[in-house]
Parts: C-alpha cells; sequence; structure tokens
C-alpha cells in the first residue's frame, strides 16, 4: 500500500503515528500525513528542545504571571463578557477553556472535575517551552490550528486534543490565543470553527473596549448579522482615517487589516457623513465605496464616556435650551477632534428633541448622566 492510500485508509492516530516515524526516525517530511502547520512546528520545536527528552513543564514566576495578567486585564474582561456562554455550550462536552496571552502564558482555564485546583495558569505554552501545541502554534504564526494527540511534539501530551484561534488587540497584535481542549477522548463536535467563532467575538468586545476617541462602526450586508460574531467592526480616528478594523471588515472591504488609509477613500464617506449615524435609532442602509451595499451603525466612543451605558441619574431639569446660534458656529468651522463632533451631535440632536434632554439621549443611545457631563466637559475646556 502506498503513501497516498494509507493517508485516506488510516485512522488520524495511526496517521499521526507514521509521520512521527518519518519525521523523528527517518528523517522524512511527512507531507500528507499531518499538517503543514504540525510540520514546520515540529521542525521549530526540534531545533529549540534538540537535547530534550522530556517536557520541560515549569510555570513561569508569580511576579511575571502577575505582571501578564495586569497587561492582558482588558483582555480577561473580554473573556469574562463571554465565558459563560461559551461554558455553558460546552457543558456537558468534557471541554476545556484555555486563554493564553499573546506569548502562550496561561491566564484562565476551565476547572476540571474532580480538580479542584488546576497548577496550568501560569504556564508557558510557546513552542519555546513545551514544543508543539494547538495554542503554541497559534502563538507562533497568528493562525488558527488544531492538534491531536500524536501531533503533540512532546508523549507526555498525547492526552490531549486541542483547537486554538487567535485574538487580536486594536494595533493589529496578537493579544491572546482561545483554546478548547479535551483529555483521553475526541472532540464531540468540530471544534475549529466553535473556538473561531468564540474567538471573533471575544476579539470583537476587546477592540470596541480598547477603542478611545473613535466612532465605532458596526456593518453587514443585511443586519441580522449585526451584533453576532460575523459582524464586521472599524474604528475611525479624529482625523478620519481608519484606525483599525475586524477581519470581517477587512474581507467586506477587500482591504489588509494593516493598510491605513482614509475613511472617504476605503468607504467613500467622510467623518461627517459616518457620524450622522450615531444618532440614527437603528441600522441604516449605505453604499460603500466598492459598490456593496451594507447596513451599518456608529457609535462614538470617548474619553468622557460618550457611547457607553453609564448610570442614568441627573439633577438638572429635563430641558435644558440649545444654543443655536453657537451650534452654526460651530458647524461652519472644521471639528479637529471626535470629541468637538461628539458635542455638536449633542446639540444638533437636542435640536431636534425641542431640548428635551431624556429623548435626545435615548436617541443617541446613553443615559442622561453622560450627555449632561459631556456637555458640562465641553462647557469646562471652553471656560
Amino acid at each position: 500500500m502506498d503513501a497516498l492510500q494509507q493517508c485516506f485508509s488510516n485512522t488520524g492516530a495511526e496517521r499521526a503515528l507514521q509521520a512521527r516515524r518519518q519525521f523523528f526516525e527517518a528523517g522524512i517530511r511527512p507531507s500528507g500525513l499531518v499538517s503543514e502547520a504540525v510540520i514546520q512546528s515540529w521542525l521549530r520545536s526540534q531545533r529549540q528542545h534538540r537535547n530534550r527528552r522530556r517536557l520541560p513543564l515549569a510555570p513561569v514566576s508569580p511576579s511575571r504571571l502577575h505582571a501578564t495578567q495586569e497587561r492582558c486585564r482588558g483582555l480577561l474582561l473580554a473573556l469574562r463578557h463571554e465565558l459563560p456562554t461559551l461554558e455553558q455550550a460546552l457543558a456537558g462536552t468534557g471541554t476545556r477553556v484555555l486563554l493564553t496571552d499573546g506569548k502562550g502564558i496561561v491566564l484562565h482555564i476551565s476547572p476540571a472535575p474532580m480538580r479542584p485546583r488546576d497548577e496550568r495558569v501560569g504556564l508557558n505554552m510557546s513552542e519555546q517551552a513545551i514544543g508543539t501545541t494547538a495554542p503554541g502554534i497559534v502563538a507562533a504564526t497568528g493562525q488558527a490550528c488544531t492538534v491531536s494527540n500524536g501531533e503533540h511534539y512532546f508523549d507526555e501530551l498525547h492526552a490531549f486534543r486541542c483547537a486554538a484561534a487567535p485574538i487580536r488587540d486594536v494595533h493589529g497584535r496578537l493579544a491572546g490565543v482561545l483554546n478548547l481542549m479535551v483529555e483521553n477522548q475526541h472532540f464531540s463536535f468540530d471544534a475549529g470553527p466553535v473556538v473561531g467563532m468564540y474567538a471573533s467575538t471575544i476579539e470583537n468586545t476587546l477592540l470596541q473596549a480598547q477603542s478611545h476617541e473613535h466612532l465605532v462602526l458596526r456593518f453587514q450586508v443585511t443586519p441580522a448579522l449585526l451584533h453576532t460574531p460575523l459582524q464586521a467592526l472599524m474604528g475611525v480616528a479624529a482625523d478620519g482615517s481608519i484606525a483599525w478594523m475586524n477581519g470581517t471588515a477587512a474581507q467586506l472591504i477587500g482591504q489588509s487589516v494593516h493598510d491605513r488609509c482614509s475613511a472617504q477613500e476605503l468607504l467613500g464617506h467622510d467623518l461627517s457623513c459616518l457620524l450622522r449615524l450615531s444618532g440614527q435609532p437603528g441600522p441604516t442602509p449605505l453604499r460603500l465605496a466598492s459598490g456593496l451595499g451594507v447596513w451599518m451603525q456608529a457609535q462614538l466612543q470617548t474619553s468622557h464616556g460618550l457611547g457607553t451605558h453609564l448610570d442614568a441619574s441627573a439633577a438638572e431639569d429635563d430641558a435644558i435650551p440649545v444654543a443655536t446660534e453657537a451650534t452654526a458656529v460651530a458647524e461652519a468651522q472644521p471639528l479637529a477632534t471626535l470629541r468637538e463632533h461628539s458635542v455638536q451631535l449633542i446639540r444638533e440632536t437636542l435640536g431636534l428633541h425641542g431640548g428635551n434632554v431624556s429623548q435626545a439621549a435615548r436617541a443617541l443611545g446613553i443615559s442622561r448622566g453622560t450627555l449632561y457631563r459631556r456637555l458640562r466637559g465641553a462647557r469646562a475646556e471652553h471656560s
């Protein structure tokens, strides 16, 4: 039976065993038996662990773990936002959730049955530390992957199967890796798409949390996909340039996540046009520069909290006078920052609602308290 027949007739475990024999004993590249991602990881791990026969399990120091957790506070908060839903979906499958930072340090692992304390938090899962694993490959390449049993570099890890996907930040850097794993069993579902979907959801939460002084756009070809893991997200900076975008946005507009250009050039609409969308109660149909029709929503994210839902308490009256003359002057002048845009938008919305703060706040999707604080901040800046 030739190698091609073996690839199709053998189980995954048998193919991995053949691949290990070819690679580690005969020095032959086992193409077709395991994925190219695993082969490349074996090559990297072989260089890094040439003289090691046993798995060197050693967690990082407490001080390094604490520093890593502090640096990844936003990532951990984004995980906690989605973790209840994820763990509920996985309940009964025997699957555990593991999160590492971009370098492979374990930040969170869901508890195992009959194991009250897990020592893996703080463990270094990078290839340099423990060879081939799914989170190690993602940390090294930034690409999602799955690793099964015998595909792990060290024998001590052959009981595990894992599927991992990357999570990126507003700078396009690898912020973390989400990993699903089972021990001494097979996945009872296709773990790759599941971990990819939840990694995208966590990434979207992180991107929005890290977006300061940006106009955050969410769009898709159908409004039903907004506020789902399949939504496109984009942050527009005060100068009208695209500060960041998620992978779905890059796919929809046919542009690299890392390319820097203006909203006018990329979307066919300038910042003023996009800002007007933030006053709309629901998604608005919009034609992009490419000709593609999408449904879009916009939300201002500023250091003063516009776009966030804070407490609704306010001591002032429900209606305040609208300075229409001052607003007209402000409209005639170029607006340098999104903060100034947000003040103008609040004043315009107040004007449309006759100065009624409750109605204006409801239209903007913010609390009355946030609206008052934003206006007070603007008055203080100009006094």
